[in-house]
């Protein structure tokens, strides 16, 4: 028999999904308007992938 490593669910989409939410949520609490929005919402999935390329990833190296 051959060895099969269990492939595990991708799910990065949850964090990308959190941050977009929050990112969105302090854009509408700084209430300056609507474009604010976008901005906390763009600024939030910016966070999301500099967490998951370089904290998260970066963990699994070291082991």
């Amino acid at each position: 028999m051959k060895h099969h490593e269990e492939e595990k669910e991708n799910l990065d989409y949850i964090y990308y999904l959190v941050a977009l939410v929050s990112g969105m949520f302090v854009g509408a609490i700084i209430d300056k308007g609507y474009t604010w929005i976008f901005v906390g919402g763009v600024l939030g999935l910016l966070t999301a992938a500099f967490f998951l390329n370089v904290m998260v990833r970066g963990r699994g190296e070291k082991a």
